[in-house]
């Protein structure tokens, strides 16, 4: 159903559901090039989860953009591959007190939290990011980058996430998807507490089980603008 050049032997790439979605990364390869596989099989540019052990991995999808992107569907994920269920919706964003405020909304038009966008200070070149979930502490980027790649993601983590399970979201997009070079990590904190890992705006990995996911999705959204 999702993918392009699969093998005719192997299933359909499973939906995981986006409250189970841990580790995702924003990627059309649906299952890596390695065994007999000479090419990535790829399938529609979604948030998409590593599953599987090496060699069987395969990265099944828990949030889609829409199918057919307009300006009216711009801020808008989807459940499904067709857009028939809405996952969440990014407003307008509303300027307060020097701030853009992404309100976002769940499948029924309910408030679950905003995305802030700050405007960068003279001496900084890019603008900062806030996450806010009510009845949580702001969720705050970290203005110091990680080093070492997604090894670094775990030791600087709270170090209960296998290297493995992290090498996987950062190997996601590989070979034919959209693996980048010279990745920086950004760490996102709640107090003192590690909610989020982020590489490149494009793979996340979830510390924190109360974190809402559709508020990091919301997130990447407007990062791809």
């Amino acid at each position: 159903m999702f993918g392009k050049n699969r093998h005719v032997d192997e299933p359909p790439v499973p939906l995981v559901p986006w409250t189970d979605a841990w580790e995702f990364a924003i990627t059309e390869e649906e299952r890596p090039a390695g065994g007999q596989r000479k090419r990535a099989a790829l399938g529609v540019r979604a948030f998409r989860v590593p599953q599987g052990p090496a060699g069987q991995r395969v990265n099944a999808p828990c949030a889609f953009f829409p199918p057919q992107p307009s300006d009216a569907d711009a801020r808008r994920l989807y459940e499904d591959a067709e857009g028939t269920r809405l996952l969440c919706s990014l407003d307008e964003p509303q300027d307060i007190e020097g701030r853009q405020h992404y309100e976002v909304r769940d499948a029924r038009g309910e408030a679950i939290g905003t995305v802030q966008r700050i405007a960068p200070l003279k001496h900084a070149l890019k603008p900062t990011w806030r996450i806010a979930q009510p009845g949580r502490p702001e969720i705050v980027s970290s203005a110091e980058w990680a080093k070492g790649g997604p090894r670094e993601m775990v030791q600087r983590g709270a170090g209960k996430l296998l290297l493995g399970v992290v090498q996987a979201v950062a190997d996601m997009g590989a070979e034919g998807g959209d693996q980048t070079s010279g990745s920086r990590v950004l760490e996102w904190k709640a107090g003192d507490e590690l909610v989020l890992t982020s590489e490149s705006d494009l793979r996340f990995l979830v510390r924190a089980a109360w974190l809402d996911r559709r508020l990091v999705f919301a997130y990447a959204l407007l990062r791809m603008k």
